[in-house]
Parts: C-alpha cells; structure tokens; sequence
C-alpha cells in the first residue's frame, strides 16, 4: 500500500462529492432556504450513502471478473425509479402559505440520508472516478487494499463536504435562490427526471436479459 494509491483513492472520493449532480442540487436549495447548518445536516446523512457507493465501487473496481452485474442492475433501476418520482415532485413544486417551497425538507438528516442511499448517479459516477484515479495502481490491487482505500475515500469525501458547507452558506448563493428558488427548484427537478430515466435505460438492458 503506497501513499501515492492512498491520495488517489482520496481524490476520487473527492471528485465524487463535488460533482454536480442530484445531491448537489438538493443541498444547494436546502442549505441556501436553511442555512448551513441544515446543509451540513443533510451532508452527515448522505455520508452514509457515500459510503455505501463507494464500497460496492471499489468492490467492482477490484472483483470486476468475480462479481456478476444483476445486484448492480437491480440498484440502478430502483434508484432511477426513485429519482423521477423526486423528479416529479420538484417539477411540480409550489409555494406554500408561507412563501416557501412545499419540497423545503422538514428532516435534512433523514432526507440526506434516503438521498445518500438511492442516488443514481453515485453507483456510475463513483465507479468512473475510482477506475480513473485508480488505473494506474491495478496490478497491486487486491482485497487486502480495500480497508484502505474505504476509509482514504471517506477522508476525501469530508474534505469535500467541508467546501461544500462553505459554499452553500455563501450571501450570493443564498440570495439568489432565494430569488429564484420555484424556477430553480423546477429546473433542478428536470435533471432529477433526466438522471432517473438514464438510470433506468442503463440498468433495463442487462435486467431483460435475464427475463
């Protein structure tokens, strides 16, 4: 186990967080109606997903040839089917009594924990980056480096959330949406559905298959 195998295992999981995506919408309009520490919130529950994607990445990265790919299917189209009902929900969004938005989450830690857990993009994009960063290192990998790779992506992964939590509690950012919040809560929900249906076209191929 080198430092340089280490580094890379802690920047894809970096790369992963900061990639905008589902999650990254949500916690924008969470933290920019809620403040950081609804932000930060959300971020602590969808560790746990962060976790969870980054395991099953790292075990494909590194059994690729032993592991078949009908777990992976059946993930992808549940979590697909998941995000275009967030999708519809967003799309659909109107302002409540108050002024705020009826999808504002009344539970950030549980919402970033079911978010963590189902996001469609994490299985794809996690397997994107940790093959990338990891290429280089593959006739080393092994089983034994999976314990280590796991906890140097999850320090990679609370570096990123900490720019993330800075981010969002920016003046600029919270006043723009603030501003704009029903149309870019819509618009977010429009990425929701494009991100779900892709999901699902991905994982309906090999599932068919299997009929």
């Amino acid at each position: 186990m080198t430092f340089g195998l280490l580094a890379a295992s802690a920047l894809s999981g970096a790369a992963y967080t900061l990639a905008p995506g589902p999650a990254f919408l949500a916690l924008l309009g969470i933290g920019a109606s809620r403040g950081r520490k609804a932000g930060a919130l959300f971020l602590c529950g969808h560790f746990a997903g962060d976790i969870l994607w980054a395991s099953l990445s790292l075990t494909a990265v590194i059994g690729a040839r032993t592991i078949g790919t009908l777990f992976f299917d059946i993930l992808g189209l549940l979590c697909g089917l998941y995000l275009c009902w967030l999708g519809f929900k967003a799309t659909t969004v109107r302002r409540s009594a108050d002024g705020g938005l009826t999808t504002d989450p009344r539970r950030p830690l549980l919402r970033g924990l079911m978010f963590g857990l189902s996001n469609p993009k994490a299985y794809p994009v996690a397997v994107a980056m940790f093959t990338a960063l990891l290429a280089r290192y593959a006739s080393v990998l092994d089983w034994t480096a999976f314990a280590p790779l796991l906890a140097a992506a999850c320090m990679g992964f609370v570096l990123a959330d900490l720019v993330l939590i800075l981010v969002i509690g920016a003046g600029v950012i919270r006043r723009f949406y603030r501003r704009h919040a029903l149309w870019v809560t819509r618009a977010s929900g429009l990425i929701f559905l494009g991100f779900g249906v892709h999901a699902i076209a991905s994982a309906a191929p090999g599932l068919a298959r299997r009929l």
